[in-house]
């Protein structure tokens, strides 16, 4: 295998056009400091979101955003591999093959899939299905250490590892089985009107989510609109789900430890405290949106990345590829 002086993590978010304040606090926040420590590949996975029916150009629009929202929440492409995933044609090849030894029946078991098919009745389709499949190639084309994932993707990653090993098994050593990363600091954010559900992207209630393309006046309002608990203390326990979501919230956006912020709202009501909360996020959002804006005002820039990016991550995925294409018995091309 690529000898690496650094730990290696991948990661990659859909271009849907919605990234919430989940998502943010959750995982895009945390790859910041990770550069830091491993290599980093971040990837904007524009095919699996074909799952789903798009309009062209609004997926094309949605992609842009996306690569300008990783920069400007940190990542850096000086220290990270930033690209798109159909750049690199690796993943759909190795997807294939990935696919000739991933079984029908643990694909059926995939919750996620269960919960799509569900969802799009009328769209339920192969790729909906092989999802996890081209997630592993994602992976396993780099052969990463570490993947940082929320808990609705442990599933896959399990499967990421389970294909991994069954390769390696048929066909000699391989690739790397990958690990989930899991954010110890950070907490699962859920809705402003289901505390019980994560906030998603994909929500029909719009003031259930804050996305982060929304302005300071929606942050105020939908925080405002957001469900509280029988009394009217702002304390954080498994009785008190809906303020307890709040909270985390507004410590992880405004860096004030949970005890210290349960201390300063003492005998202070919901209004004063969804108003702070809103006043916190909108510190931590307001900035992300205007370097957003500024680097999708600067295509060349934009495009220079996704080139530099595009060609780092192909570097390593064609060697993956031709690997696992003369284990598997093809006949390389004479070039």
């Amino acid at each position: 295998m690529e000898e690496q002086a650094r730990k290696r993590v991948f990661s990659g978010v859909q271009p849907t056009g919605k990234v919430t304040l989940g998502n943010y606090l959750g995982a895009i926040r945390n790859w910041q400091p990770l550069q830091e420590q491993y290599d980093c590949i971040y990837c904007v996975v524009d095919l699996h979101s074909l799952t789903v029916t798009q309009v062209p150009a609004e997926l094309r629009k949605n992609t842009m955003e996306l690569v300008a929202l990783y920069i400007a929440c940190g990542i850096d492409p000086t220290k990270s591999t930033l690209f798109i995933q159909s750049h690199v044609h690796e993943h759909a090849e190795l997807a294939w093959i990935l696919d000739t030894i991933a079984y029908v029946g643990e694909l059926n078991r995939m919750t996620q899939f269960k919960d799509k098919s569900r969802k799009h009745a009328d769209n339920i389709n192969m790729g909906l299905m092989n999802y996890p499949v081209l997630m592993a190639s994602d992976i396993l084309l780099y052969n990463a250490d570490y993947i940082p994932v929320g808990k609705d993707q442990v599933q896959h990653v399990e499967l990421t590892r389970d294909v991994a090993q069954r390769f390696n098994a048929r066909y000699s050593d391989t690739f790397v089985v990958p690990q989930t990363l899991i954010n110890k600091s950070g907490q699962s954010i859920k809705s402003l009107q289901d505390p019980s559900a994560k906030m998603s992207k994909s929500d029909p209630n719009d003031n259930a989510l804050i996305s982060l393309n929304d302005d300071a006046d929606t942050i105020r309002r939908k925080l405002r609109r957001a469900v509280t608990d029988s009394d009217t203390c702002v304390r954080h326990g498994a009785d008190k789900p809906a303020i307890t979501n709040l909270l985390n919230i507004y410590t992880l956006c405004s860096g004030v430890s949970m005890s210290d912020a349960e201390k300063s709202f003492e005998g202070k009501g919901y209004g004063e405290f969804k108003d702070a909360v809103a006043d916190a996020v909108i510190s931590v959002v307001s900035p992300i949106q205007a370097e957003q804006k500024r680097l999708l005002a600067d295509k060349a820039y934009l495009e220079g990345v996704l080139k530099t990016g595009a060609e780092q991550a192909s570097y390593i995925a064609s060697k993956t590829l031709a690997k696992v294409y003369r284990k598997v018995g093809l006949i390389p091309r004479v070039r």
